[in-house]
């Protein structure tokens, strides 16, 4: 499903984050990354998606080498293929919460009403019509992760999407990440701080500074 092959990346200040990173992720496999700050966790999501350009390595979705792509057809790659869940959440503010979870729907020309019931998986039926500034920070979190799901992608990446939900919502929220995964034949990457979170996963990995090791 996913593969890295010698991976780089420095931060704009000079110092080298990840140095020849190779890991391959299997199909159907859901696995946590873990590590103190700083060691690139969140960076590595971002090489992933797309969103950051390495400096050395490649990137392989289903076989694709995503640097192979012209943007347009890189945007069809993840528009199809992934779901997001980021902590800054990236909510639209002019479009309501059930706008807001249809728009990979609408993006991939399936039918809407899935929006629907994944707010209410997430605890949030009966709000579909207010608007992000109406949320609380652990409802946005929410929303962004019912739009995550919401299209079924064949690869889910999440940072720390439990971060701002109290202990029970961050446990239902685990299960509902779990179950939905699974239940799609999904691969999917969490990178937590919490091992509670991080439990929920087939298999935990640290990310140190000599790359990827079994926890």
């Amino acid at each position: 499903m996913l593969e890295l092959q010698g991976l780089g990346k420095a931060y704009t200040n000079g110092r080298q984050v990840l140095s020849n990173l190779s890991w391959k992720l299997e199909q159907g496999e859901y696995v946590a990354i873990m590590g103190e700050s700083g060691v690139g966790k969140s960076t590595l999501l971002n090489l992933i998606a797309g969103l950051d350009t390495p400096d050395a390595g490649e990137v392989i979705v289903d076989g694709i080498a995503m640097s192979g792509l012209d943007d347009d057809a890189a945007t069809i790659v993840r528009r199809k293929k992934f779901g997001f869940i980021f902590q800054a959440f990236h909510i639209l503010p002019h479009l309501n919460i059930l706008q807001n979870v249809a728009l990979p729907l609408m993006l991939n020309n399936l039918p809407q009403d899935r929006a629907t019931e994944m707010l209410a998986a997430v605890g949030l039926h009966g709000r579909e019509r207010d608007f992000p500034r109406q949320l609380s920070g652990g409802e946005m979190q929410r929303v962004a992760i019912a739009r995550a799901l919401v299209h079924r992608p064949g690869l889910l990446l999440a940072d720390e999407p439990t971060g701002n939900l109290d202990p029970d919502t961050a446990h239902s929220i685990q299960e509902l990440l779990r179950n939905e995964i699974k239940t799609n034949k999904a691969s999917a990457i969490l990178v937590t701080h919490s091992p509670l979170a991080a439990a929920s996963a087939d298999r935990v990995l640290v990310l140190g500074r000599d790359g990827l090791h079994p926890a």
